[in-house]
């Protein structure tokens, strides 16, 4: 922690922090990213983001999670009461390539439930083929009734090879019928 506590006196100096948005639920970028806590997966790096262009939410697998539903409707509540004016956000479900890694493993699985954790509750979060799993999460955001319509919701694949984005669900909103 040493070594970041230093990195953040050099970023304190910079001027980045003076560009974030006005209205902070309202980002820069318009955009929202649900994606997966693989470090691997930094939506900073792989969109070439600034401090304050989006928000980002990361959860196992990039899932759509009821913890991440409550937090959006939070968002949209407040979007449509503080910033009715402002342009909507642009939504991004973003899982990737290579994830699920222990999740198919039994012992693994057995050893966790064993010290108390939920190892179902894992097992149905797993994203072992993105192509599977984005088109259900991205319908459950176009569809909860406490997110605005307005919210185009899309779906992505991310190669964490190649580095490359893969477009599974076009963006779409419940606005668009």
């Amino acid at each position: 922690m040493d070594d970041l506590l230093q990195r953040n006196v050099r970023f304190a100096a910079t001027d980045a922090k003076d560009r974030v948005p006005e209205v902070p639920f309202v980002p820069n970028q318009q955009l929202y990213v649900i994606t997966c806590l693989d470090p691997r997966v930094d939506p900073a790096f792989i969109f070439d983001l600034a401090l304050g262009d989006a928000i980002v939410a990361r959860t196992l697998g990039g899932r759509v999670t009821p913890a991440v539903l409550q937090d959006l409707a939070w968002i949209s509540y407040l979007h449509e009461v503080k910033a009715p004016d402002a342009d909507w956000f642009d939504l991004a479900v973003v899982q990737h390539t290579g994830c699920g890694r222990g999740l198919d493993d039994k012992a693994l699985l057995k050893g966790f439930a064993e010290r108390g954790g939920d190892d179902a509750a894992l097992v149905d979060q797993a994203v072992f083929d993105p192509a599977q799993t984005v088109p259900g999460d991205v319908e459950t955001l176009v569809s909860a009734p406490l997110l605005s319509p307005r919210i185009k919701v899309s779906g992505y694949e991310y190669d964490v090879e190649t580095g490359r984005l893969r477009t599974l669900v076009p963006p779409r909103s419940r606005a668009d019928g």
